[in-house]
């Protein structure tokens, strides 16, 4: 999997050109920012469980009808589906915040997960905001622990929704 260190010097490589300021400074501006980053993925690793619940709580708080019958999260198996999908978006973000590249998540989350939501008939538009709320109750609970900037956090999360509102489909 690569970071944001190798594809910077894979780039520079590719170019053979020599690192500049602007480099220098993108790899400097990385490791200032690894002590919130490894803060975030440590709070991930030992609040997952914590975090998926609060953000799909409030998933369903905001709409309830995706646990009344037609809803897609209606039935224990569909319900437990969207957790276990909430967990797996939790779990990739925390790989690309370390590897401060979002990118990673197009081949490794994105790219064919269109088709799949379109064959099961799933609407992107409750993923896309349940991945919003685990992005805001990590920064939240970031927050209270006195670790910020959270800006940061929210760069993964953010571009998992922005990969799955292009694909929103309707539910059955």
């Amino acid at each position: 999997m690569r970071d944001a260190i190798t594809g910077l010097i894979g780039r520079y490589d590719q170019l053979g050109r020599y690192l500049d300021r602007s480099a220098i400074d993108r790899i400097s501006t990385y490791y200032d920012e690894s002590a919130v980053r490894l803060a975030a993925v440590e709070l991930i690793n030992r609040e997952a469980a914590e975090i998926v619940r609060e953000a799909s709580q409030r998933l369903w708080r905001a709409d309830p009808e995706l646990l009344l019958p037609g809803g897609n999260a209606y039935t224990t198996r569909r319900w437990a589906a969207c957790l276990r999908d909430m967990d797996y978006f939790l779990r990739y973000a925390s790989y690309a915040l370390v590897a401060d590249d979002a990118t990673i998540l197009n081949e490794r989350v994105l790219n064919g997960l269109d088709d799949t939501y379109k064959s099961l008939g799933v609407p992107t538009g409750p993923t896309v905001r349940s991945i919003a709320l685990m992005a805001d109750v990590v920064c939240e609970q970031l927050s209270d622990a006195g670790i910020g900037p959270v800006a940061i956090v929210r760069v993964p999360f953010e571009h998992l929704c922005r990969g799955l509102a292009d694909t929103n489909v309707r539910a059955r």
